[in-house]
């Protein structure tokens, strides 16, 4: 059975305050082509399908042309979307019922009472079932009636609730199991701080929603979304295909695709990752001005000058923004930094105006009677 794997769409993302539509109804444009040439049996949206709980008119027919045109190019395959964070959870579970009907399978809301089970959808081909576990993002408050609470009554941590609630399934290990899910798994004693995010993810204050990726071990595959780098968790088969577009700067030269996926008989997993273009690059371009201007481009681009002089602000931007119309930012290079090699004795007492000076080098009068006056300031606040 062969499968393609993507997530993170976020349709209606701005990068800069540029609107990204173009760019991902052509990102899109190019799974569509992929899906046509591989003919794929199931195409599986692991969450985030829009940027916004509320997305705008132009991201929903952008996610309704890319629907109809899949559903024309690949008629015979099961299509299954998920819930993100970014996406609203009822929003995305409205016609669950009758979408089924037309192998499309858009599931917004995990299971919320001991009854109810996570989405299964079962394919078969000539190895026998593949049963597609369909969980989208997950809060612990959300499932509490399914996996209780601590002993203080509060609810449980992200990665005991993700636990206990795949063990609450009756999965048969006999059978090749796919999970699509939309969390933060881990591989066990990694730390969350170590695994490189990008500036486009929603983070938790101290990594709070991290998951022990061991609980992916009952599945053959788990298609994940939430990272929006390409990212392995711990084995071949529990991947993050990343975002098909970059949705950040800190994005910038990444390779981006989508990943097929074949399952033979049990214990038999294939993947390949397939490269997807986009039609403008995300690039940061570092340099003199003069050099900066001869790399004129297209592409989305963050501009760092090196230079060390002072230019006509306007001039400046005028030059670079008619070399790059699709500039998204100009940055500098500090101009001066602190020098941190001076060494005083103990019983040396400078002043407040004095250090400061020692560490910002060649300050100029009017810099240096800024510098005094903030410094007075501060004095008199805390006097």
């Amino acid at each position: 059975m062969k499968l393609l794997h993507l997530s993170d769409l976020h349709i209606g993302l701005k990068l800069f305050n540029r609107d990204l539509y173009e760019d991902q109804s052509y990102i899109l444009g190019q799974v569509i082509e992929i899906a046509v040439k591989e003919q794929p049996d199931a195409i599986v949206v692991a969450g985030d399908i829009y940027d916004k709980a509320i997305p705008s008119a132009e991201a929903v027919e952008v996610f309704d042309q890319f629907i109809s045109h899949l559903v024309q190019a690949v008629p015979n395959a099961e299509i299954m979307l998920i819930s993100g964070n970014h996406d609203s959870a009822p929003r995305v579970n409205v016609f669950r019922n009758i979408l089924q009907r037309q192998k499309i399978h858009m599931i917004g809301m995990p299971p919320q009472m001991p009854e109810e089970q996570i989405e299964k959808v079962v394919l078969q081909d000539e190895y026998g079932d593949v049963n597609f576990y369909l969980l989208p993002f997950v809060k612990p408050s959300m499932i509490r009636p399914i996996v209780g609470s601590d002993e203080n009554g509060n609810n449980l941590s992200y990665n005991d609730a993700i636990h206990k609630l795949i063990q609450h399934e009756q999965i048969d290990s006999n059978a090749r199991n796919v999970l699509v899910s939309h969390q933060f798994y881990l591989p066990a004693s990694t730390d969350p701080n170590s695994v490189e995010r990008m500036d486009s993810e929603v983070r938790t204050v101290g990594n709070i929603d991290a998951v022990k990726a061991d609980i992916l071990e009952r599945f053959d595959y788990a298609a994940l979304g939430h990272i929006h780098k390409p990212m392995k968790v711990g084995s071949e088969f529990y991947r993050y295909c990343g975002t098909p577009l970059a949705c950040s700067v800190s994005e910038a030269g990444q390779q981006k695709g989508i990943i097929m996926v074949n399952l033979e008989e049990k214990g038999k997993v294939k993947t390949d990752v397939l490269p997807l273009i986009p039609l403008r690059q995300v690039r940061v371009i570092t340099g003199t001005l003069q050099e900066v201007l001869m790399q004129s481009c297209g592409d989305y681009v963050t501009v760092i000058l090196t230079d060390k002089v002072d230019f006509d602000i306007f001039d400046m931007q005028d030059k670079i923004r008619y070399a790059f119309p699709n500039l998204l930012e100009i940055r500098r290079e500090s101009l001066r930094k602190a020098d941190y090699t001076a060494v005083y004795s103990a019983d040396e007492e400078l002043d407040a105006f004095a250090l400061c000076n020692s560490f910002l080098k060649d300050l100029d009068a009017n810099e240096q009677a800024l510098l005094r006056d903030v410094i007075n300031t501060v004095q008199e606040v805390q006097a």
